[in-house]
């Protein structure tokens, strides 16, 4: 694990931006798994303006989301998949069919789960993870307590992140209760991880990612062996690092 702190909430971005267009010269065919919520917003604006003009092309990459919240259509605006289209892949030109997500509404959501690990590992895997951390340290919806060797499961959202998600929603009582998501073990398949944090609320959070005990208490500490895991923290999310 490496770790870097920046001044700004738009250096921390750029600088993650830049981690992907590094990834996507490398291998245009990447795989790339991306986070939604606001932490995201500046580096997913950078790579578009990067796009426009014509210093990256995304055009042969597909990406995967980590999670999706139970009952929201992919067309509510939400979704995570209304998301990341709305401020990422319709702004590249990405077609549809090269955006992969959970179903929300799927019938049987142990079976959507099931799918989305098989459909990840047909694709040949997860090429550069881009995550956010929760106030709690959850990474994706995987809440303090999962389990380390967990697969893409549904997760009772626990009242803080609901609460940190109601800013999206109408009220509280809107945001879901449970939501599909990525396991720990999912994402640590992948070959690359960056995880961007910023803000005064992440401090705690990003402290413990680097420095407590290795816990499942600690989601993002589970991290923390693998073997290309970066975290990018702005001055305030970083304050807690030495």
């Amino acid at each position: 694990m490496k770790y870097q702190v920046l001044e700004t909430a738009e250096l921390a971005s750029r600088a993650v931006a830049n981690e992907i267009i590094k990834q996507v010269v490398a291998r245009p065919n990447s795989l790339l798994g991306l986070a939604t919520g606001s932490t995201p917003l500046g580096v997913y604006k950078i790579l578009v303006e990067q796009s426009q003009l014509g210093l990256v092309d995304f055009s042969s990459v597909q990406v995967c989301l980590l999670d999706e919240y139970v009952g929201l259509s992919a067309d509510s605006e939400q979704s995570y998949r209304h998301f990341i289209n709305a401020n990422f892949t319709d702004l590249v030109g990405l077609p549809n069919h090269a955006v992969h997500g959970l179903n929300g509404e799927a019938a049987d959501l142990n079976a959507e789960c099931d799918r989305y690990e098989e459909l990840i590992a047909t694709l040949g895997g997860v090429d550069f993870q881009l995550l956010g951390l929760g106030e709690n340290g959850h990474i994706a919806f995987n809440e303090p307590g999962t389990a380390a060797q967990s697969r893409t499961h549904q997760q009772l959202l626990a009242p803080k992140t609901r609460s940190a998600n109601s800013r999206f929603f109408d009220s509280l009582d809107e945001v879901p209760t449970h939501a599909l998501t990525q396991g720990i073990a999912t994402i640590a398949k992948a070959k690359k991880i960056v995880l961007l944090a910023l803000g005064e609320s992440k401090a705690e959070a990003v402290a413990n990612a680097v420095s407590a005990d290795i816990s499942e208490q600690v989601p993002a500490s589970l991290l923390r062996d693998h073997r290309d895991f970066l975290i990018v923290a702005d001055r305030l999310a970083g304050a807690g690092l030495s």
